[in-house]
């Protein structure tokens, strides 16, 4: 408990005072919430059937430590339209809570944990009653709350929301997830972009998965938040210490607890009254006034004053929170102890520990549940049950209704952006669709929202902010402009601004992306999300787009240059393996197009499927590299191009062979066709624009065979159905090969596959596509191989 400044609970003066019907009514649903939440985990783990054996968990004590600061949250302080992200080990506790409510079902508890019932963490997409914000990796939960804070502000700015309808983004956090790195991004960030109403209430428990925390960390913790704008609450001690300190005696008992480590304080937690009365007696039971304060308490008084910290008193909690009358964000410290109530509290195994059936038994008879009656409502306040209904049917929280809200479809039109038949990059071309849009009027343009890591201008977004300028909740004239020294990027800043710049984080790209992308759900208006970074550093954001994407967040993720096309930047920036990850994560479609036209029309495609309810994020990788561009004898060609792959020169009935290609590989591919043809008549050449959505089809088809014996013919089927049985196809992509090479497994024909699976190095695309077999040799050399191995 060591902490030797801001050692007591801070309370406004002018903080509200609670109601007695409402404490009252607050705290017996605080011991219901309490009850349910280790009787959810207890019946999944020890009475419902084992079919496999495996442990089921579900942490009590991490939900027990949080319990009271939910409660006081949900039943006496949340409005309908704060947003929560739980902490994600208190999931049961939400889980009761809602319940409660009437917003969860007896049967999603009973099957807590298991197929189809309430989740392990906190899931928007597939728990059953309102999750605001998915929760699990942690960190990313805290972080997402303060994007989303910026998100609204953004919103009400361009009048897409109106002042009453906005909220507290508030975070439930463990302290140990003060070690996880991209919260400290996220508060930079935030204090850039002058943050408001964003709560992050820290669960202080002082344990971690294995150890208990260190002593030093919490002036730290303060000082961080206070620098980057915050204001810092400590709630400690309970109002029973409080008084207790007020006693001849209790400053010495005060001083006492600040010195104490926080492993003896837990082990003395654990332990219980008795133990708590030898120590005291040994260390300070000389002092004035402290025997008399241990004379006033039998063991189960002692314990529970010693362990009446801020976080676990309603009173405190409910003035605190109530007393905030100020947009600050705020940082809530809150003490408690780990499995508060419970056997487990205070041990430094308890975070996976479970009450095995004696101290259930035990915990049911100290709560005043009668057996068998363990999932009613108010079992054991039978007396109490109408009022408290009563109470929880005018709660703010629960006055409202669907959590997910229903956003209107913004129209794409048909007048989409095209671009000029030139020598051009994708990126370019990205880049020059933009500009157009920014430059035009409507709906679709109105609603994007770019951001980027610090590489806005090298990602060709520079032009968009040109035209649509910069978000700041403060405007800030273009000083170059205005001093007449010449640039191309002319950048004001203001309330109207449609780019957010970010530092350079990837990790904040992609959770500000997840708030952005989920803006139709929180605020009832839809926002068009575009975000771009350099292919590689995916890889550094990697768990926060997962993150975004298990929420369902929808947004386009543009991510240029790739591979080693990018030559002279060498390997650290040559990607290789993120045609990978487009391919395997879900809710994102990856397109690696190699022409203008095919971007575009991606990209119109992109922003319809966005917002389709089945729809989900879009992932683009983009090059640097100009092309020419191809002729096109109508448009055709663009409904099999966006399943994923067409025929740039349609093989004849029966060929031998094709060339297979994605993305920047694209000349390479046609000028190795055209020499092939002279030996292999006939020969095929395939665009691969989507390896994602054509594998995706391929399985699906796969499944159906597998599960229903239903014979349903995917599109790559189709495509390379023209060619022979024993065909071959050499395969050639600037990533890892393995992202075409599953195409033999499709009717059986053999594959080369060409990419590169090394890390690459500086040099002109001529010696890297040479160096890595990337060129027209290397694709000649494999199709006369493959012409041999027939």
């Amino acid at each position: 408990m060591s902490m030797k400044a801001q050692n007591v609970a801070i309370v406004d003066r002018n903080s509200p005072k609670i109601d007695r019907d409402t404490l009252s009514h607050i705290l017996d649903l605080h011991d219901r919430v309490q009850w349910l939440s280790a009787w959810t985990i207890h019946h999944a783990n020890t009475i419902r059937e084992s079919r496999d054996g495996i442990k089921v968990g579900g942490h009590q004590a991490s939900s027990a430590s949080l319990a009271a600061v939910m409660s006081a949250l949900y039943f006496g302080v949340l409005t309908p339209e704060d947003r929560v992200a739980v902490k994600p080990h208190a999931s049961p506790v939400f889980h009761a809570i809602q319940y409660l409510m009437g917003r969860q079902s007896l049967d999603q508890l009973q099957r807590f944990r298991a197929l189809g019932g309430a989740q392990s963490y906190p899931s928007r997409t597939k728990d059953q009653d309102g999750v605001d914000f998915s929760t699990g990796s942690v960190g990313l939960g805290v972080a997402v709350t303060a994007f989303a804070s910026l998100v609204q502000d953004h919103m009400l700015d361009k009048g897409l929301l109106s002042a009453d309808k906005a909220g507290r983004m508030i975070a439930l956090m463990g302290d140990a997830e003060l070690d996880e790195g991209n919260i400290y991004e996220a508060l930079i960030e935030g204090c850039k972009h002058g943050l408001r109403n964003c709560w992050w209430i820290i669960d202080y428990n002082r344990q971690s998965l294995d150890a208990i925390s260190s002593d030093r960390m919490f002036t730290r913790f303060q000082d961080i938040f206070e620098a980057t704008g915050w204001r810092v609450i400590t709630l400690k001690y309970g109002k029973k210490l409080e008084a207790a300190f007020a006693r001849p005696g209790g400053q010495t008992l005060r001083d006492w607890i600040d010195a104490c480590p926080n492993d003896l304080y837990a082990a003395l937690t654990f332990k219980g009254g008795a133990a708590w009365r030898e120590r005291l007696k040994a260390d300070i039971g000389s002092k004035r006034g402290i025997k008399a304060i241990l004379d006033d308490h039998d063991d189960d008084g002692l314990h529970a004053l010693m362990t009446n910290l801020g976080g676990h008193d309603l009173e405190l909690l409910l003035e605190t929170f109530l007393g905030i009358d100020s947009d600050q964000p705020v940082c809530f410290i809150a003490y408690t102890v780990k499995g508060h109530g419970l056997p487990l509290q205070g041990h430094k195994d308890n975070h996976a520990g479970l009450m095995n059936p004696t101290q259930m038994a035990t915990f049911r008879e100290q709560m005043g549940v009668p057996e068998g009656r363990e999932w009613e409502p108010f079992a054991g306040k039978d007396d109490k049950a109408e009022a408290l209904q009563a109470f929880i049917d005018q709660v703010a929280f629960n006055r409202s209704g669907e959590r997910h809200l229903k956003a209107p479809v913004i129209p794409v039109g048909d007048d989409f952006p095209t671009v000029e038949r030139a020598k051009m990059s994708t990126q370019v071309a990205f880049g020059k669709i933009m500009n157009d849009l920014g430059r035009g009027k409507g709906p679709l343009a109105d609603r994007i929202l770019t951001t980027s890591p610090d590489v806005t201008v090298s990602t060709n977004l520079g032009g968009w902010v040109n035209q649509r300028g910069i978000y700041s909740r403060t405007a800030r004239e273009d000083r170059f402009k205005s001093e007449k020294v010449l640039s191309p990027q002319i950048w004001s800043s203001s309330e109207r601004g449609q780019h957010m710049e970010l530092g350079i984080a990837e990790n904040n790209l992609f959770i500000a992306l997840a708030a952005m992308g989920l803006a139709g759900s929180l605020f009832g208006e839809r926002l068009l999300p575009v975000g771009t970074l350099y292919d590689p550093f995916i890889n550094r954001g990697l768990d926060a787009l997962n993150y975004a994407c298990y929420q369902d967040a929808r947004f386009m993720l543009v991510a240029t240059p790739s591979g080693i096309t990018l030559a002279p930047e060498g390997g650290a920036h040559q990607s290789i393996h993120t045609p990978l990850i487009g391919m395997s994560q879900p809710g994102l479609a990856y397109f690696e197009p190699a022409f203008t036209d095919e971007l575009a029309a991606i990209m119109r495609w992109g922003f319809e499927h966005m917002q389709k309810p089945e729809g989900e994020s879009v992932y683009l990788r983009l090059s640097t590299r100009p092309l020419e561009q191809p002729e096109r004898n109508g448009d055709g060609w663009i409904a099999d191009m966006l399943k994923g792959a067409y025929w740039l020169k349609e093989p004849a009935e029966g060929a031998e062979l094709a060339i297979v290609y994605t993305g920047a590989l694209a000349p390479e591919a046609i000028e190795a066709h055209a020499a092939l043809l002279e030996d292999v008549p006939g020969a095929g050449l395939l665009a691969v624009t989507s390896p994602d959505l054509l594998h995706r089809g391929w399985t699906a088809s796969v499944r159906a065979l597998g599960a229903e014996a239903r014979r349903e013919e995917s599109h790559v089927d189709r495509l390379l159905s023209r060619l022979a049985k024993d065909a071959a196809l050499v395969t050639v992509i600037d990533g890892a090969p393995t992202a075409l090479s599953w195409l033999g497994s499709v009717r059986g024909q053999r594959v080369l596959p060409l990419g590169f699976e090394k890390f690459g190095q500086s040099g002109d695309i001529p010696d890297l596509y040479a160096t890595y077999r990337l060129g027209v040799d290397a694709i000649l050399d494999a199709a006369a191989s493959a012409i041999v191995l027939r």
